[in-house]
């Protein structure tokens, strides 16, 4: 109960919110509202000052968070040590994705040598999954973040050029095939976008940015998916990697002229961990798995 009441804390600390930490955590916001209180209230210490919605850290509090993100660190590591004890034909594996499209040709091998080792795989942006990876949350991570943190084991598992999503009866789609779209021919759409921190969206900003194109209107939506969709139901167009945009009868996918940016998916794993006997076959795999 102390540790899940530290991580309550440390997680309001760190997103500044009750919401987004219940969020985080999978609970609801009362009980991470109800475990900080006990926190508090047993040591006598008053970890945030409330001002109407608004949580501050109070210096009592900043001068614990570095110890308890410490302690949360070495507890996640122990629990994920644990859970790989063992024989290798059995235990679980967690996998954070930016994108599913990579590595689940990877996950379907493994499944098939490992059949009694149990797979989880979250999704999140780049930066999230590294972090997550960081944390223990994940054992192993995709992302297309070039990271060289010397701790990572880095592999690439392929890239593919931005390409743009457009509905089948968008004027776009009507040009000839063989024809390459060019990004000026942007200006006067709706243009969906991932949250930042979102590789795609960083690469498709910079190239916008390098022909001087502003889209008439920017959408942000958080997931792939969800862009995918409104894709669908003509809320404007979107711009994925290649290897991303999944067919579907109402979408087309365009070639975009110009100096189009690559799109890298890599493999992360830390390298203390690279030899667990869980995560080793999946490395393994990986590497054998054609770019």
């Amino acid at each position: 109960m102390f540790v899940t009441q530290l991580k309550s804390f440390f997680w309001v600390a760190r997103l500044g919110s009750i919401t987004q930490a219940a969020r985080q955590l999978g609970l609801s916001q009362p009980t991470v509202t109800a475990q900080i209180k006990a926190l508090e209230e047993m040591y006598e210490v008053e970890l945030f000052t409330r001002q109407s919605r608004r949580l501050a850290i109070t210096d009592a509090g900043l001068k614990l968070l570095p110890q308890i993100e410490q302690l949360l660190l070495q507890t996640a590591q122990i629990e994920s040590s644990m859970r790989q004890s063992g024989t290798v034909q059995q235990g679980q594996l967690r996998i954070g994705a930016t994108a599913p499209y990579y590595v689940l040709d990877i996950v379907r091998r493994y499944q098939a040598a490992l059949p009694l080792v149990d797979i989880s795989i979250q999704s999140g942006n780049s930066r999230q999954m590294i972090q997550a990876l960081a944390e223990y949350q994940v054992d192993l991570a995709t992302s297309s973040h070039l990271d060289t943190d010397p701790r990572l084991l880095r592999i690439e598992l392929g890239r593919d050029p931005l390409a743009l999503v457009v509905h089948v009866k968008h004027a776009l789609a009507r040009r000839p095939r063989q024809g390459k779209i060019a990004l000026d021919a942007l200006a006067n759409d709706t243009l969906i976008l991932r949250e930042r921190g979102s590789m795609t969206r960083q690469l498709t900003e910079q190239m916008l940015e390098s022909a001087r194109v502003t889209p008439h209107k920017i959408l942000e939506i958080a997931s792939r998916e969800s862009i995918r969709e409104a894709v669908i139901r003509q809320m404007g167009i979107s711009i994925f990697a290649l290897h991303e945009a999944s067919a579907h009868p109402d979408l087309v996918v365009l070639e975009l002229a110009g100096d189009v940016p690559t799109l890298a998916e890599y493999l992360y794993c830390l390298r203390e961990r690279q030899d667990s006997q869980l995560i080793q076959p999946f490395l393994q795999m990986a590497e054998s798995n054609p770019v």
